[in-house]
């Protein structure tokens, strides 16, 4: 019960990574608000764990703004965000990819970041108190061919996350994220291109411990990062990773 009565923000927790992070926070005592742009998936898993859904297009202010309230008159006032909502794109030549899917990989994994601290920041503040998660990428550490403007966006998101740890530490919140190796989520296939035993096996031959991510893993560390356990700690880019970035 690491976690007992925190109020938690996910976003994109109704798959993946994300949901793996709802599960795990609400069998440690969080309350979870699961923001996702499939209400359906979001409602399903808000009634097994007893959190709350809210369907959002967390690239856009108005749904920001309709979640955090949402979320507050709910559970009241958010101890834990997790930016986990994320997008991105079949590997291809970087003068390739068309504008349209570049302007939304920026605003789904770089603006949501923005938009979501302008509503969620200012409460911490007044508490003096709170965490917040950036789900970012190995990508943004030691990027792969041809899903350029992908790790491109999860430099950002790491280096948004120093920032932010900086300058929010003097109001006692930390600010931390997590760099995960390719994983068992919908977004595999994307990366991959194509999901067959070949490419497979080439993405796990870069990995030393030899298999992809699960959401456990992700869980699990996100878990010690957005818990008391870690007050220490800001201003991380943790790499649950396999080794891939050795």
């Amino acid at each position: 019960m690491r976690l007992k009565d925190k109020v938690a923000i996910v976003t994109g927790g109704a798959s993946g990574f994300g949901e793996g992070i709802a599960r795990r926070f609400a069998s440690e005592g969080a309350k979870v608000v699961i923001a996702d742009i499939n209400g359906e998936a979001a409602e399903g898993l808000a009634r097994e764990i007893g959190g709350l859904a809210v369907r959002a297009d967390i690239s856009r202010g108005d749904d920001v703004r309709m979640l955090a309230k949402e979320a507050a008159t709910k559970f009241g006032e958010i101890d834990i965000l997790v930016n986990n909502a994320g997008i991105g794109h079949k590997p291809q030549p970087l003068d390739t990819l068309d504008e349209e899917t570049f302007d939304r990989i920026l605003a789904i994994n770089a603006k949501s970041v923005f938009l979501a601290a302008r509503e969620i920041v200012p409460g911490m503040k007044t508490r003096k108190r709170g965490a917040i998660l950036n789900i970012a990428s190995t990508g943004g550490v030691s990027p792969r061919p041809n899903l350029t403007w992908y790790n491109a966006s999860k430099g950002w998101m790491i280096t948004a996350t120093r920032a932010m740890a900086v300058e929010l530490a003097p109001f006692g919140i930390r600010v931390n994220a997590i760099n995960p190796v390719a994983g068992e989520t919908p977004l595999l296939a994307t990366f991959m291109g194509e999901d067959t035993p070949a490419i497979r096996a080439k993405f796990l031959a870069s990995i030393p411990i030899g298999r992809f991510s699960t959401p456990e893993d992700i869980a699990a560390a996100a878990c010690f990062l957005c818990s008391d356990e870690a007050a220490m700690v800001t201003g991380v880019a943790l790499e649950v990773d396999g080794g891939r970035c050795i």
